[in-house]
């Protein structure tokens, strides 16, 4: 018999955290649980989940547009926040009950509770004083959007937490950030007919990503009538007698909107979680060090997904922890797989996106092969709407494997996920171009661009 109430005990309630305790539950171990707000995590609660229920209902507009081209006749139209705010709680709420019946049924027991280290071993669960006992312990407590950036007046600002319970739906908002949630904020809000600024102190939005897709939808963005001003901060937020707030930017516009929301990344979740007292190591932002087995410098204690602050994504954290699990429990060491991670950003128009950027292919090969097409996709023919697709596959000169492929269009999203597979299983041009493509489709450009257009040799272009 075990000296330890649980043989494991999971901090955080999120998407890593609860696939971590169902499946060491289901294996008969005895687990705890612990989470401070609801089960789900950032992701289903207040992040992934709500946001891509806020973009389908953003998008509604242009297919309200887009059908007259198509022989429909559309009548008047009206928009309710409040309905939306409603039915998105509704189904999260259901989503945090199928949470929760998955630990119960496995065995977990659940703590509706935030949890604190006492030590290496104890956990104090802050709701009832009482300490718990565990042999094994994970971390898997997220991260929160970012406070840290001193900015005057900052605290009249929301962030995208705020953003999913508003009580109404602001007539203007003025969106500080060049991320992915910054993206797709203002895509969401100007889509549901609020005038959106985004404002980004770097010189193109969404850092790291392959410059054709910043650029093209940095364009259709502005196109799409969303101002983005590059190159800027807020300086100092100050509310007016009409309710509203003034924006001072570093270059020196006077802004004046109805909400400012901040979405300048985020911090790990490690504040009075004990770490000191366990002797649990955190780098210079709080983030928990891990080895390559998501092991903490003390033996027995791991950590996933964004309280490392490494790959902020929810099916890495999963992926993380089903590691943890087989690592712990199945006598398997598993390290999880980092390497070419395939993401989307659901802007309008998305982006789908695996492998190296053409800027990372050249820095780090000598040869790279580029194959790019832009086109409007058949969707866009009878409705009229003149946005571009752009699709791109970058392929490694010396040994043709396609290394990154690049998706700005409709579903993008859906083709990052299967492109991520030949792409990760090392597949080469040649195998792509011998694929018969699927007609009429916009993907089936991604097997059917068989001559590179221009090549990349020693960082010089040549076309």
């Amino acid at each position: 018999m075990s000296d330890y109430d649980y043989d494991f005990f999971v901090i955080g309630g999120g998407s890593g955290g609860v696939r971590a305790a169902r499946l060491a539950a289901s294996m008969g171990k005895k687990v705890g649980v612990a989470e401070e707000f609801r089960y789900g995590g950032t992701c289903v609660i207040r992040g992934c989940v709500p946001k891509k229920l806020f973009v389908y209902a953003s998008q509604f507009i242009e297919h309200f547009e887009d059908a007259h081209g198509y022989g429909w006749s559309v009548g008047e139209t009206r928009f309710d926040w409040k309905e939306l705010v409603a039915n998105k709680d509704k189904e999260i709420t259901r989503l945090e009950a199928a949470y929760r019946k998955g630990l119960s049924n496995a065995g977990a027991e659940i703590f509706d509770s935030r949890a604190e280290l006492v030590d290496d071993h104890r956990i104090r669960i802050v709701s009832s004083g009482k300490t718990v006992t565990a042999e094994k312990i994970l971390l898997a407590t997220g991260g929160r959007p970012d406070d840290s950036h001193a900015i005057n007046g900052g605290e009249l600002a929301i962030t995208s937490n705020e953003a999913f319970h508003l009580e109404r739906l602001p007539k203007s908002i003025l969106i500080a950030g060049g991320g992915y949630i910054a993206v797709e904020f203002a895509n969401i809000f100007h889509g549901l007919g609020v005038e959106t600024t985004l404002i980004y102190r770097g010189r193109e939005i969404l850092k790291n990503f392959d410059m054709d897709m910043r650029r093209t939808l940095h364009a259709t963005m502005e196109e799409k009538g969303i101002r983005i001003l590059c190159g800027e901060v807020i300086d100092r937020i100050t509310r007016s007698a009409d309710e509203r707030l003034d924006v001072i930017t570093s270059g020196d516009r006077n802004l004046k909107v109805d909400e400012v929301m901040l979405a300048l990344g985020r911090t790990p979740n490690t504040d009075g979680l004990g770490l000191e007292a366990a002797g649990v190591a955190t780098d210079g932002k709080g983030a928990i060090v891990v080895d390559e087995y998501m092991r903490t410098n003390v033996d027995h204690i791991f950590a996933v997904g964004d309280v490392t602050d490494r790959v902020q994504l929810t099916p890495v954290a999963i992926h993380e922890s089903m590691c943890v699990i087989e690592t712990l429990f199945r006598d398997n060491p598993t390290r999880p797989d980092h390497d070419t991670i395939a993401t989307a950003v659901f802007s309008q128009p998305e982006i789908g996106t695996v492998g190296l950027t053409e800027d990372e292919a050249t820095e780090k090969l000598g040869e790279v092969e580029i194959y790019r097409a832009v086109f409007r996709p058949m969707k866009h023919t009878l409705s009229g709407r003149q946005e571009k697709m752009v699709m791109k596959l970058v392929v490694d000169g010396q040994n043709r494997k396609v290394i990154g492929a690049h998706i700005l269009g409709p579903d993008a999203g859906e083709m990052a996920q299967l492109l991520a597979i030949p792409i990760k299983a090392g597949c080469s041009k040649e195998d792509f171009d011998r694929t018969m493509a699927v007609h009429p489709t916009a993907a089936e450009e991604l097997v059917t661009m068989y001559s590179p257009t221009y090549r990349i040799k020693d960082g010089v272009r040549v076309d």
